[in-house]
C-alpha cells in the first residue's frame, strides 16, 4: 500500500474536505392555498393543505379567557 512521501498541508487537507460540505438548497414550490414555500409532494406546514385538500387541520391556541371558561364549565 503506498504511503505519502510528505505531509499534506492543512490548507490542502481542509480544501479537500470543504468541497463536500457545500449545501445546496433543495427545490421548493409554492403552496396552492396560502402561497408559502413548501417541499414538493409534501403537506404545507403553514396551512396543512395538499393538492387543494385539507389534510392536517391547524391547531388553534386557546386564550387564557377561553381556558378559564372551559375549566369553569367542566367544574359544574
Amino acid at each position: 500500500m503506498p504511503n505519502p512521501k510528505r505531509k499534506h498541508t492543512p490548507h490542502r487537507r481542509d480544501s479537500r474536505r470543504s468541497a463536500n460540505s457545500k449545501i445546496e438548497a433543495e427545490n421548493s414550490s409554492k403552496c396552492s392555498n396560502c402561497g408559502a414555500p413548501k417541499m414538493p409532494h409534501k403537506v404545507c406546514p403553514e396551512c396543512g393543505f395538499y393538492n387543494g385538500k385539507l389534510i392536517v387541520p391547524r391547531k388553534v391556541k386557546k386564550s387564557k379567557a377561553q381556558q378559564e371558561q372551559q375549566a369553569q364549565e367542566e367544574s359544574k
